[in-house]
């Protein structure tokens, strides 16, 4: 059986799994992973090992550096920090906005080294327990900053209320935080309306396929053989 990689561009509205499934009853194969998770709401590269020797290496992959491009929105709040949740509209007036200067100065202080504070909505484990598992019977615990290291941040477009960039992470941070924090920083409040994942290490979004363009006929045409 061929074993390798395949590049997904996940859709909007399925999760992670969803994907995998799917992948499970085109291949036939069924063991079948995949590196790092994306939200229902988010779309972009999603990297799945196809058989057993590629599902034991997809660590490595999870591991490295990932590219979004992102879209948050100013002047409103979210229990989840994303669109998925609870806005509460803070009623930013256009005049009332940040100037894209001083956008740029809030983006820049958060290049580097940073502790960023998982969010409640997220599947870290506290005591046993999924955090969002709490967070959705009205509970709120104490969570302890993970180190993250931004490489990257640039600004795309600014139309407020809606500001876009592009990051460059480590492995584990949440850009949805990233997006809620900057709205703190700005005096504003943000959460995040858009994510789209563009690159996993050497791995990009340009290479990757759709669910619907990928047969029992043909997968094994788009697969990346292992190396090493």
């Amino acid at each position: 059986m061929d074993e390798g990689f395949l590049l997904i561009d996940k859709p909007e509205g399925i999760t992670s799994h969803d994907v995998v499934d799917r992948l499970r009853r085109i291949t036939g194969v069924q063991r079948i992973g995949h590196a790092g998770t994306l939200d229902p709401f988010a779309t972009g590269l999603l990297v799945v090992g196809v058989g057993r020797g590629a599902t034991k290496r997809l660590s490595e992959v999870m591991g490295q550096d990932k590219v979004y491009e992102a879209t948050a929105v100013l002047g409103a709040t979210s229990d989840t920090q994303d669109k998925t949740g609870k806005i509460t509209d803070n009623r930013l007036q256009t005049t009332d906005a940040p100037s894209v200067t001083e956008v740029g100065e809030a983006m820049v202080k958060f290049v580097g080294p940073l502790k960023q504070v998982p969010p409640m909505y997220s599947a870290k484990k506290i005591r046993g327990e999924k955090l969002y598992e709490l967070a959705r019977r009205g509970e709120e615990v104490v969570r302890q900053p993970v180190d993250i290291v931004i490489h990257e941040l640039v600004l795309l477009s600014f139309e407020p209320p809606k500001l876009t960039f592009r990051v460059r992470c480590s492995s584990g941070t949440y850009v949805r935080t990233l997006a809620h924090d900057l709205g703190t920083a700005l005096g504003v409040g943000a959460y995040l309306s858009a994510l789209r994942r563009t690159a996993i290490g050497g791995f990009r979004v340009e290479d990757a396929a759709t669910l619907e363009s990928l047969s029992p006929e043909n997968w094994q045409e788009r697969l990346f053989q292992l190396k090493g």
